[in-house]
């Protein structure tokens, strides 16, 4: 079964920068698209950037021109940059595949989730 491991959160000055990295530690195939999500205390996820398997890329409006996202095919590996970053960024960021991978012996298309990472941006 496929777990999407995540890295590169922690706790960064405003202005500052992080990188995370999110990848499987199981088999996954015939992936799509690749994107990072946050939730911060008190609010529903959010979507925080895209990238289809053309390399297609769609980014939320509080974040455009501050994150990049990006993946790496052979790896089955997607990145997001983090620069400038505001204490309003503070959230536990969630990567997530859509692919097709074993889900309880069987396997399945489906949008499959990171463990979240926590990312705080405080002075």
């Amino acid at each position: 079964q496929v777990q999407l491991v995540e890295s590169g959160g922690g706790l960064v000055q405003p202005g500052g920068s992080l990188r995370l990295s999110c990848a499987p530690s199981g088999s996954i195939f015939s992936i799509n698209e690749m994107g990072w999500y946050r939730q911060a205390p008190g609010k529903q996820r959010e979507s925080v950037a895209t990238i289809t398997s053309g390399g297609i890329t769609n980014y939320a409006d509080s974040v455009k021109g501050r994150f990049t996202i990006s993946r790496d095919n052979v790896k089955n590996t997607v990145y997001l940059q983090m620069n400038s970053l505001k204490p309003e960024d503070t959230a536990v960021y969630y990567c997530n595949i859509n692919g097709v991978a074993l889900h309880r012996g069987t396997y399945r298309r489906s949008n499959y989730w990171g463990q979240g990472t926590q990312v705080t941006v405080s002075s």
